[in-house]
């Protein structure tokens, strides 16, 4: 009988047919899931669940996403009014905005907000109508325009690298300086940034403000009025532009830490100094007074605050100031410097002029009556009284170029002093926003007479650059010299009142000689202030060759100077739109409201 063999050869598994190979496997793995102990198989369950939900979650976050990103903030990027775009350089921060035909420019960026951020409840009849910017692409934006871009990009970098988060920065020995311990410049700086498009360091202030800014840290007394125009305004300003309830929900947190200055005060008047962290109150250190300027120049803020929160507190306390502030007896409707939060009555022995401490009453008498639709009365008395005040009292002429300077009367004898801080220069545009909104044209007049002599604080400089404070030979004859300059005051700080002027004045009249003036001052901020890593106030503006640099640079710099130069090298006048925003004290814009 003939012998038969099986033979079973597992060698090698790739010789096996298809069918028999899948069979194999297919017993094997399951003998190998039998042999697992429970706590193995649920160990192994676990995991492939984990790994199902982890990828179905990841689809699902990206396409909500990718959602979000449509909803995103929309810029306006409106065309050049004559019809022209200028030619400059395009770096990678501008690549990032691209154009597209419906002229709406999407940036998350902007609008990002935190998965479990809790936003204030804003009610829809008090909430504040955010406004989109005219933004400009980059081939819409002006050399000049592109000038001061370069020079915010250059200021920004110096902070962020040796002042990141602290107050201001000193860009010569390369420190920082903290005045509230707020990052001032970051706050201050916000809108400057949205404004230019500057998307990656609008991205890494948000991101320090989300992450870092707190009220909590500095047990000490800060200026409520700095702290009112700079950070609150802000704040303001940046939920404006950009909708994003981060920046209302800090604000109203700055707001409840405000207030005591007001509760806390006996009268209306409140107090100057607040500590944020211990909700104390007190008048300064130095004195048991107010500035008249400090208390009458936080209502625009106080007021959109409460008009974005539903909280009315916040208008109700700083409105209150305005309230009492036009009970009190005012000669030819100017107001002492200073004000007694204990009495609530001005100290008559205190100094009245335009310059420190005395500026913005009169800026906020106008602004709030803009801000408010109109609707408020007395704010429009109180403010005719005041400039015709201003220029029958204060207003005097030099004989040889006929240059038309405001004085100062000295405290207690009221006797006329010939000095004019740069300060003052606020108020040409000023003027030409009243008459834009139905002021008396005599104001246009008086304000483009202002405007010259401005000018000249800077041209008849040999560095370009106005010092602080200037006086006036308006008793002698033509040959005299009819301005000149004490050692004490030759120093510049960087400041924007002449250039916030020049900009009003070119939003309203289009005259491009306001233009030309801002690049002559533009170019000599380049010249004597910028330094390796950033911008400097500077000691001496009669000395090219030697201008004794201060090592400082103003959080108002980036905020209001270079920001003012922005809109006014722009070839849209317009680019923010003064009939629906008005400007507080710092260049934070604010909406203006029907009621």
């Amino acid at each position: 009988m003939k012998k038969q063999y099986v033979t079973l050869n597992l060698e090698n598994i790739n010789r096996v047919p298809v069918l028999q190979h899948r069979t194999f496997h297919r017993k094997s793995l399951w003998r190998s899931w039998r042999q697992l102990s429970r706590l193995q198989k649920n160990l192994l369950v676990t995991l492939s669940c984990s790994i199902i939900f982890v990828i179905f979650y990841w689809v699902i976050f990206n396409s909500q996403r990718r959602l979000d990103d449509v909803k995103s903030d929309k810029h306006i990027n409106e065309p050049d009014e004559t019809g022209q775009k200028v030619q400059a350089d395009v770096d990678e921060t501008f690549q990032e905005v691209p154009e597209i035909d419906s002229k709406v420019v999407v940036d998350k960026l902007f609008v990002e907000e935190s998965l479990n951020e809790k936003p204030i409840q804003i009610d829809e009849t008090h909430k504040a109508r955010p406004f989109i910017p005219i933004l400009k692409s980059p081939e819409t934006i002006t050399v000049r325009q592109r000038a001061v871009i370069n020079a915010v990009k250059h200021a920004w970098t110096g902070y962020k690298k040796y002042a990141w988060g602290h107050d201001h920065l000193r860009p010569i020995s390369l420190r920082y300086q903290d005045w509230f311990h707020l990052g001032m410049t970051i706050v201050d700086s916000l809108d400057t940034l949205y404004i230019m498009n500057l998307t990656k360091e609008f991205a890494e202030a948000r991101g320090w403000v989300e992450n870092s800014f707190t009220f909590d840290h500095y047990n000490d007394d800060v200026n409520l009025f700095e702290v009112t125009i700079r950070i609150l305004g802000g704040l303001l300003s940046a939920y404006h532009f950009s909708n994003d309830g981060l920046f209302l929900e800090k604000a109203a947190d700055l707001g409840e830490r405000l207030l005591p200055c007001f509760d806390k005060s006996p009268t209306a008047i409140p107090f100057s100094d607040v500590n944020l962290v211990s909700h104390t109150a007190r008048v300064p250190r130095w004195s048991s007074d107010s500035s008249i300027a400090e208390v009458s120049t936080l209502q625009l803020e106080f007021r959109d605050l409460s008009r974005c929160t539903r909280e009315d507190k916040f208008e109700k306390a700083a409105f209150a100031v305005s309230e009492h502030i036009h009970k009190l007896r005012k000669p030819d409707g100017l107001v002492p410097i200073f004000i007694n939060p204990n009495t609530g009555n001005f100290n008559f022995d205190s100094e009245i002029k335009l310059g420190a401490r005395g500026d913005s009453y009169y800026e906020y008498l106008l602004k709030q009556w803009i801000q408010t639709g109109k609707t408020v009365d007395f704010l429009k008395e109180d403010y005719i009284e005041a400039i015709d005040g201003i220029m029958r009292t204060l207003t005097k002429t030099t004989p040889k170029r006929k240059l038309t300077f405001i004085g100062e009367l000295k405290s207690k004898s009221r006797t006329f002093s010939p000095k004019m801080d740069h300060l003052t220069c606020y108020l040409p545009g000023t003027l030409a926003l009243g008459v834009y909104n139905g002021m008396p044209n005599k104001h246009m007049t008086f304000a483009e007479q202002l405007m010259e002599t401005c000018y000249y604080m800077y041209k008849d400089q040999p560095t370009g650059l106005a010092p602080e404070i200037v006086y006036f030979n308006y008793e002698l004859d033509k040959g005299g010299v009819d301005m000149y300059v004490q050692s004490q005051d030759t120093h510049n700080l960087l400041r924007p009142e002449f250039i916030e002027s020049l900009w009003a004045m070119y939003s309203i009249t289009g005259n491009k000689t306001y233009q030309e003036w801002g690049w002559e001052i533009f170019q000599a901020f380049e010249k004597y202030t910028k330094v390796a890593n950033g911008y400097t106030c500077i000691n001496n503006v009669l000395d090219p060759e030697n201008t004794k640099p201060r090592d400082f640079m103003e959080s108002y710099f980036m905020s209001e100077t270079l920001k003012y130069l922005y809109l006014l090298f722009s070839p849209n006048r317009r680019l923010i739109d003064i009939d629906k925003l008005v400007m507080n004290s710092e260049a934070h814009p604010l909406p203006i409201y029907s009621y």
